[in-house]
């Protein structure tokens, strides 16, 4: 079940504070890069829409496939706030409509009139952290927060 979201911290883990490094342990990152590649599976999302969403080439699918069986995320502010930010949407989904995971893990691909009729993967993809932080802030504001 992917349900909860990663904090950052900012700190001396691997980096000077304010460096792109986060004290977040290896076995956190590894959680979450479990959590996001499950997340990703619910949502039907292509090996090439994956990569974009973590801002990833789509050339370096083996790095999915090391996230997927375990091996901790890279201790990056772009990387970590885009998986913490997708789980957030997913958990803000999940809540949003508890007594229907069919739609909330179909939510993200669905064309949405909010969205000038995108869906919010496009969105996403396109406009990378921003977009993501965008459709975050949207799903947040359709639970009242």
């Amino acid at each position: 079940m992917v349900h909860e979201a990663i904090t950052l911290r900012e700190g001396p883990a691997g980096g000077a504070p304010g460096q792109g490094r986060f004290a977040m342990s290896a076995a956190e990152r590894s959680t979450a890069a479990k959590m996001v590649t499950a997340l990703f599976d619910h949502w039907k999302l292509s090996t090439t829409q994956q990569c974009e969403l973590l801002g990833l080439s789509p050339e370096t699918r083996s790095t999915l496939t090391r996230y997927r069986g375990g091996a901790p995320l890279g201790p990056h502010r772009d990387l970590l706030e885009r998986v913490g930010n997708l789980l957030g949407i997913h958990k803000s989904l999940r809540l949003l409509y508890p007594h229907n995971r069919e739609l909330a893990y179909r939510w993200p691909t669905a064309r949405n009139r909010a969205l000038d009729n995108l869906a919010p993967v496009e969105v996403m993809i396109e406009h990378g952290l921003p977009g993501i932080i965008t459709v975050r802030n949207y799903v947040d504001f359709l639970r009242g927060l």
